[in-house]
């Protein structure tokens, strides 16, 4: 019976996550399998990949072969690094103190490119914050300028409608005033008329 380390899908349709699995070669992919050995999902950035390490690195010096893409996953967790270490002890060529020494240099190095990614992601995601909020501030700013293009012409027109109805309605007024004044100085006309009259009598 020939052991293969491969991916079982899960998750729903557009959003698939895997398992990561020890399994007969003749088993379906999403079938009966051995030993549960991690998952991997790659909805996220950077994708998230939890393996446990021994068991995994056991199936592999076992003679377990991993896939294309089960090899992808161990390889960038350091699987198949320590295999590979592990051989040079088995022939002599280093000791396990130096293949232990060598391994942590490698998990750093790893870890800080993984981090370098991590931190880059996310300069991009403000600077494109940063872009998207410069972009909406310019379209409001604009919005605003159009609105106050057409609010100002209404003002103008409201006080020019009004300037003309408050002189509609002062006309009247001086006019009723000077046909008043006349009145006045006919009656006063007529008030030294009627003296002379009753002088005569």
């Amino acid at each position: 019976m020939a052991t293969r380390i491969r991916l079982q899908r899960h998750g729903r349709k557009g959003k698939p996550f895997f398992h990561v699995v020890a399994a007969d070669q003749r088993a379906k992919r999403d079938g009966r399998f051995i030993e549960k050995l991690g998952t991997y999902n790659p909805n996220t950035n950077p994708a998230t990949i939890e393996i446990d390490f021994d068991k995994t690195l056991d199936w592999v010096m076992k003679g377990a072969q991993p896939t294309d893409t089960a090899r992808a996953l161990l390889s960038y967790k350091g699987i198949m690094y320590k295999k590979h270490l592990l051989g040079g002890v088995a022939k002599g060529a280093f000791t396990e103190a130096e293949a232990d020494k060598k391994f942590e240099a490698w998990l750093e190095e790893k870890a800080g490119k993984i981090q370098g990614k991590a931190d880059q992601l996310a300069k991009d995601a403000n600077a494109d914050a940063a872009k998207r909020l410069a972009a909406e501030k310019v379209k409001n700013e604009k919005i605003a300028a159009e609105v106050a293009a057409k609010n100002t012409p209404v003002a103008e027109e409201t006080t020019e409608e009004v300037a003309e109805e408050v002189s509609t309605e002062e006309a009247p007024a001086v006019e009723e005033a000077k046909a008043e004044e006349p009145v006045a100085e006919a009656k006063t006309e007529e008030a030294p008329a009627e003296e002379t009259k009753e002088e005569e009598k």
